[in-house]
């Protein structure tokens, strides 16, 4: 018997290749002490027909759904693009025309919050996994790193801002129809696991405070943040506790190198590390896990065990503190 997870979620990217049903894709979760999940960007419309069933007869809460929602095959669409930041204006408006319809299943089904890949740097092949590469075999150090690590950073650098403008554009006028219909969720424009892919934190920062008052916040994908942080993009810990206050939701799960995915704590087997994220994950209104499929039922109940114990050691520390 696993611990009961409470108001925390799990995410269907776990076991969604393990399964031609919803309902027993569902169930698996449920399983491990789960009472709601997330509906990541895979879920089919066929999928749905048995999961929609269990969230109406209340078997299972939904915390939150994963843009391109239910999955879309068109890769324009796909969790790797452009999306929001499209010149070309009918692939833009159909990008914000999908994000509005994710805000609408999230809405139908009582998510809080839709999960936002809003666009990227494009580039004209895959540096970061070029990047990622050398980062294996010759490491971060390397001059060959350095010389197509400066590279990328030139042109990110030279695009972003562009970019970002188009990106925030979209999401405004998302924003502004989502409040119109009356769908009352937060859109959470997600950390990133490739260089190019935006926001950075400081992105994010920065539409964040030019769309205040608009139901957008930050969401914070730690495993991504940790792999950025070591490919040197950003300071992940220190930027990401300082958009504390700007979290609408967490993804929690750890990178083990540059392999993200992992249960925190159990396959770094680094025990302080991972502290850093505690207080985002206490604060955060949405807390998913999502993690690979390798891991384990027993691997991802001991590592939900050791987050819940050392944020209840450090809220009563807190607590302590401030009787003094």
């Amino acid at each position: 018997m696993y611990t009961d997870k409470k108001e925390y979620s799990f995410s269907t990217c776990w076991n969604i290749k393990r399964h031609t049903t919803g309902e027993g894709m569902i169930e698996e979760i449920l399983s491990l002490g789960f009472r709601q999940v997330e509906l990541n960007y895979n879920v089919t419309d066929e999928l749905l027909k048995t999961i929609e069933p269990m969230i109406e007869r209340g078997q299972v809460g939904v915390s939150s759904v994963h843009n391109t929602f239910p999955h879309v095959a068109d890769p324009d669409y796909g969790t790797d693009s452009v999306l929001l930041g499209f010149d070309d204006d009918p692939r833009r408006k159909r990008a914000i025309e999908l994000l509005l319809r994710s805000a609408e299943y999230a809405h139908r089904y009582g998510a809080k919050a839709v999960v936002v890949h809003p666009g990227e740097v494009p580039f004209e092949y895959n540096i970061d996994e070029a990047l990622k590469k050398i980062y294996h075999e010759q490491g971060k150090d390397s001059p060959a790193y350095q010389d197509l690590w400066q590279e990328m950073l030139e042109k990110r650098q030279a695009g972003s801002e562009h970019y970002l403008k188009r990106i925030q554009e979209s999401l405004e006028e998302v924003c502004n129809l989502s409040e119109q219909r009356g769908y009352g969720v937060n859109f959470g424009i997600e950390t990133r696991s490739r260089c190019y892919q935006m926001p950075t934190l400081q992105e994010a920062g920065s539409i964040i405070g030019q769309m205040k008052g608009a139901p957008l916040g930050l969401w914070y994908d730690i495993g991504h943040g940790m792999m950025m942080d070591r490919m040197g993009l950003y300071d992940n810990v220190r930027e990401a506790n300082a958009l504390i206050d700007h979290v609408v939701g967490v993804h929690i799960h750890e990178t083990v190198g540059l392999s993200d995915h992992w249960c925190p704590y159990i396959h770094s087997q680094d025990m302080t590390y991972f502290d850093s994220f505690l207080d985002i994950i206490d604060r955060s209104p949405v807390k998913v896990y999502e993690l690979k499929a390798a891991c384990t039922p027993e691997e991802i109940d001991e590592s939900h065990k050791l987050i819940t114990a050392r944020i209840a050691e450090r809220r009563e520390k807190k607590k302590q503190a401030s009787e003094v």
